[in-house]
């Protein structure tokens, strides 16, 4: 690779935002704080909100609103998502205050050492793999919707979802204590208004309508609160598809409307990591790869971890370049973890077992997928090394 890609500014990325949160409410940091945001803090307001919604990087809120709109008028300026850019890795940081290899959420799908299998870990589920395929060990018969959504595109259909494990797996092997419940051993308030922490509000009505209730409460208080658009459509149908449009167009107008019913709240708007547009790839049809592979990858599309037989690792990486090109950066381990990919924090005692012995991360607009359903869904992506997906935005709208 004779120019490396776009990389994470860790001086000035998502975890030095929940160090900010951190410091400005009296619990202990882990890591520097945000001087951009720190600025704001330090007007005291009493109620301190972040809003994070889903992939809305900079680059979509440029290709979808002029510069006068709600959310680009209020950009403050941009800093950066982690590596890798995506919403296990990059949320995580934001929840705990901690760099990916400190807590070793690592994406979508990760090899857990002790269990040898890769689980998709929000889900707590083996991670899918298309019917026939190489490493494919279940044989019950899959949901019929999937079965009728694969004929319906002449392909594999993928397995069943079934549970990881008796017990969470992420949160046994990985657990981390999340900002919230640090503020509050700090003797700080804290709360969440988001679909997978009680009260568990379901849809962007509901949330807001949480974070209006707790902002009309009396006392200082920080509060976190998460959407998952317009990811979960930009995934589905790209960036710029006008279903994209509609969903963050919406949003925009819910943020406002929110917005103008706080007083004495600092409303903090920003994402998790941006989007792009994405042609997709299958490993399966890369019969020469897959002979070297121990196991399928995991992590993410455009961030794989390969663990390759011993047999094969000296001609792998001109096995990989043959098929990729420039389109991949193929990274070996110890190369990884000297460039500091994932962070420089205290090392989880998991992470290098996690890793693979390379990684291959995307630096075009190819991603490689485990099954051919999954490529033929989501035409849009995230996780790889571009600016793209890296950059996000802070926007910020002070009420007084």
């Amino acid at each position: 690779m004779k120019q490396l890609p776009p990389l994470p500014d860790y001086n000035a990325c998502l975890v030095n935002l929940a160090n900010s949160m951190l410091a400005h409410f009296g619990a202990e940091t882990h890591a520097p704080t945000l001087p951009m945001v720190d600025r704001y803090l330090a007007k005291d307001y009493k109620n301190v909100v972040v809003l994070l919604l889903d992939a809305m990087g900079t680059s979509i809120l440029k290709k979808h609103f002029a510069e006068d709109s709600f959310f680009r008028a209020h950009t403050v300026g941009a800093y950066s998502s982690v590596f890798p850019p995506t919403t296990v890795a990059a949320t995580t940081s934001v929840m705990s205050g901690l760099f990916p290899d400190e807590h070793s959420w690592l994406g979508w799908d990760c090899y857990f050492p002790e269990l040898d299998k890769n689980v998709t870990v929000f889900r707590n589920i083996n991670q899918l793999l298309e019917i026939g395929s190489a490493f494919a060990t279940q044989t019950e018969a899959t949901p019929s919707e999937i079965t009728d959504m694969a004929r319906k595109q002449n392909v594999a259909p993928w397995e069943d979802e079934r549970s990881a494990a008796d017990f969470h797996v992420g949160y046994h092997y990985i657990p981390y204590r999340n900002v919230i419940d640090q503020i509050k051993d700090a003797g700080g308030e804290a709360y969440a208004a988001m679909p997978f922490l009680e009260p568990f509000p379901q849809t962007f009505e509901a949330i807001c309508d949480r974070i209006t209730e707790l902002c009309a409460a009396p006392g200082k208080k920080y509060i976190y609160s998460y959407w998952n658009e317009p990811d979960s459509t930009m995934h589905r149908t790209g960036t710029t598809s006008p279903q994209t449009h509609e969903i963050i167009t919406a949003l925009e107008q819910k943020v406002a409307a929110l917005a103008d019913s706080l007083s004495d709240t600092l409303l903090i708007v920003t994402a998790d990591h941006g989007h792009m547009d994405s042609k997709n790839v299958v490993i399966l049809d890369y019969p020469e790869i897959m002979d070297c592979l121990v196991r399928m990858p995991s992590i993410e599309p455009r961030t794989l971890n390969l663990f390759v037989k011993d047999e094969c690792k000296a001609k792998f990486p001109g096995i990989f370049e043959a098929a990729f090109g420039d389109k991949f950066w193929l990274v070996p381990k110890d190369e990884v973890i000297s460039r500091q990919l994932f962070g420089y924090g205290t090392e989880h005692p998991l992470f290098r077992d996690m890793l693979g012995d390379f990684l291959a991360i995307a630096v075009s607009d190819v991603s490689i997928f485990n099954t051919h359903l999954e490529s033929n869904l989501m035409p849009g992506g995230h996780a790889g090394l571009s600016q793209e997906e890296l950059e996000i935005p802070l926007i910020v709208v002070e009420k007084e």
